[in-house]
């Protein structure tokens, strides 16, 4: 099956060198480029790509505005299946606010250029992706700093012992195809977990649902 990628980066020269990344890869496939926020949100409501890799720091529409934009789109249309990888030289506040507008992850633009492929492949199957090199800082902010929800305990409650379970897995940084293995389970059993942990919580996304295990006390963010 080929992911469909869209390529939002205000500089040319870079929306050039990830679309020939992405294009060397066999199974992804480039089908758009946006120079702001605003033209990502377009083409993703017409061309309804698999993944927008999205910079953050565009004139006018930035990243995050747009990624917002894309996840209230999902919440209204099911069949949009739209998900936002942030790519981005910066790993401050921009970062943590595109995550929680929805975005499944983010990859530092002075990753190795070897990343970028499997990062796409990730979020596209479903699974989060946050870069290796500041991903334990990043979570220890999103924890610390996450606005007021209902109580994490009382979300924690709302699911199965077999729900609590996979979380617990997703926090450690497992994909699916791993907690399936792990839990000797389909990969379709773990999706449907995963989709519920997502509904019963509020969580919209895995990244926030992450966030949730640690502020709950099912996952010791120091391990």
């Amino acid at each position: 099956m080929t992911v469909t990628v869209v390529v939002a980066d205000d500089d040319p020269l870079v929306r050039t060198g990830v679309g020939m990344l992405l294009r060397s890869a066999p199974d992804l496939a480039v089908v758009g480029e946006a120079a702001d926020g605003a033209a990502a949100v377009e083409l993703v409501r017409r061309d309804r790509p698999d993944i927008v890799v999205m910079d953050l720091r565009m004139p006018g529409t930035d990243g995050t505005a747009a990624t917002r934009a894309i996840t209230a789109d999902r919440a209204d249309d099911p069949d949009l299946l739209t998900r936002v990888l942030v790519l981005t030289t910066f790993h401050d506040d921009a970062v943590y606010g595109a995550l929680r507008a929805g975005a499944s992850g983010y990859l530092l633009k002075h990753a190795a250029p070897a990343d970028l492929v499997p990062a796409v492949r990730r979020v596209a199957a479903g699974d989060a992706w946050l870069d290796p090199a500041v991903a334990s800082r990043v979570i220890a902010a999103l924890v610390a700093t996450d606005p007021d929800r209902d109580d994490p305990p009382q979300l924690l409650a709302r699911l199965t012992a077999r729900e609590r379970e996979v979380l617990a897995l997703m926090a450690h940084g497992r994909s699916n195809d791993e907690i399936a293995a792990g839990l000797v389970l389909s990969g379709a059993t773990v999706r449907t977990h995963v989709n519920r942990i997502l509904m019963k919580t509020g969580t919209g996304n895995r990244t926030n649902a992450v966030i949730l295990a640690f502020r709950s006390g099912l996952v010791d963010p120091r391990r």
